[in-house]
């Protein structure tokens, strides 16, 4: 069966960039999803702004939402190289076949809960009396598409770890085209508003998972999609392995929703608004870095799990430091364009002044530690491809109790605006401690005995 990459033969800095390339790609064109929509919204007549703070008080739930696909995805794929890398296809094929199910499971519960505990959840995650009305609107139009939305992340995963990235990279383009088109038109030729955005949303969701389901139940893929073979043992491998990228994930949008209900807190009913608003954009921008990161690291996963398994650690360290190269030079070139393009962006969302000034201002703190980011991004995603979960969970929620500390203390000592600090400060510690971690015990893992 001829696959885009041989996992087995290929030479490790072909297969990284092979690899990696489209899945960053697909990833920031992923980004495209929330940027569009709220590009859109932030420029409706009259009610623009406070229609973007709502978008924004929705933004960590959907993503939190959507982390459960990576719980399965990112938690079944890495599982999937080794069984691949050790000559097990049958096992290979139970593992996909039971994720399938997983999704479609979590998929139908999360919008049921999601639908009884929206209201709740809005006011609580600091949707003021003026942006309620578009918060609720955008949400509950978006929960309809749930199940295409785990289902076309999460499997995606599986076209990746079989060496077919640009399949992949392909499935995310027709949802993020789709959007690209369908936005205007709900939103301006049809007048739907912020309901349009999010129909818009479902139904680019909806062809991105037609596409990816057609190719795995296809004969292209050594491993398709099979009903069958249901177990526990390896529901529980999935989910364990998973749990990092899905404490990652869903950690951030707790972090994010708590960190708009701070806004409004010690911004007050002044400047609360306005804050959030320009920590939408900030959000927006942020996902243009951390997604396509993520594309980095964890698309080259199957690389690490294949040669784990078949019990290569020469190619697995070298695979590490092609990753971390690669994503150092991503963040660096981030970095420089958080440093002199930020209004550009912005501009983008709002044409108010203001808001203009207060977003360049926080883009330009917010992303002071980007560069080493990728590190911390390499080392946990390669423990996670690998199937090391203790490491990479313990590694992951290091940085998020950093952040959340440093959230809840800088504006209480400064500030509203102080906030904006905490992911820098989390992101440098994290990185170092990381990188620490990472020489410390990498030898006895791989069972070389090396260091890097």
């Amino acid at each position: 069966m001829k696959v885009e990459n041989d996992l087995n033969t290929d030479q490790i800095r072909k297969l990284v960039w092979s690899l990696a390339i489209p899945s960053m790609l697909a990833q920031f064109v992923n980004v495209l999803y929330s940027i569009v929509d709220r590009m859109y919204i932030g420029n409706i007549p009259e009610i623009g702004e406070a229609a973007l703070a709502g978008a924004g008080v929705c933004g960590p739930i959907v993503t939190l939402i959507s982390s459960f696909a990576s719980w399965v995805g990112v938690g079944g794929a890495p599982l999937m190289s080794i069984r691949m890398g050790q000559g097990k296809p049958v096992a290979a094929r139970r593992i996909l076949a039971n994720c399938f199910v997983m999704l479609c499971a979590m998929s139908c519960v999360m919008m049921a809960v999601f639908f009884l505990l929206k209201d709740r959840l809005l006011v609580l995650f600091g949707a003021s009396p003026a942006i309620f009305p578009y918060a609720d609107e955008y949400l509950s139009w978006y929960l309809t598409g749930t199940v295409f939305a785990l289902l076309s992340t999460g499997m995606s995963q599986f076209i990746i770890c079989q060496g077919f990235a640009k399949t992949a990279m392909a499935g995310v383009m027709i949802g993020a085209v789709s959007n690209i088109i369908l936005d205007p038109v709900f939103i301006f030729v049809l007048g739907m508003g912020v309901k349009g955005a999010a129909i818009a949303t479902v139904l680019s969701q909806l062809a991105s998972c037609a596409f990816v389901l057609h190719f795995l139940r296809g004969s292209r893929p050594p491993i398709h999609i099979t009903f069958g073979g249901y177990s526990r043992r390896v529901i529980r491998q999935v989910l364990t392995v998973g749990l990092s990228p899905f404490l990652i994930i869903a950690s951030d949008s707790v972090l994010i929703i708590l960190m708009n209900a701070l806004i409004q807190k010690y911004g007050g009913q002044a400047r609360g608004d306005m804050l959030l608003t320009c920590n939408t954009i900030v959000q927006s921008f942020m996902l243009m870095i951390t997604m396509p990161l993520g594309g980095i690291t964890g698309g080259t996963q199957t690389i690490l799990g294949y040669n784990y398994g078949a019990g290569r650690p020469d190619r697995i360290r070298r695979a590490e430091k092609n990753i971390a190269l690669f994503g150092v030079v991503f963040t660096t070139i981030m970095f420089l364009a958080a440093r002199f393009l930020p209004h550009v962006f912005a501009g983008i969302f709002t044409r108010d002044p203001e808001y203009t000034r207060v977003t360049v201002w926080a883009i330009r703190i917010y992303t002071l530690c980007v560069i080493p980011l990728a590190i911390q991004y390499t080392v946990v995603d390669g423990f996670t491809g690998m199937g090391i979960a203790k490491v990479a969970v313990s590694l992951s929620m290091f940085r998020k109790t950093v952040y959340l500390a440093a959230m809840l203390i800088f504006p209480a000592l400064w500030g509203a605006e102080a906030i904006f600090y905490s992911e820098p400060f989390s992101d440098g510690i994290a990185a170092l401690t990381s990188f620490s971690v990472y020489l410390t015990i990498s030898g006895k893992i791989l069972g070389d005995g090396k260091r890097l």
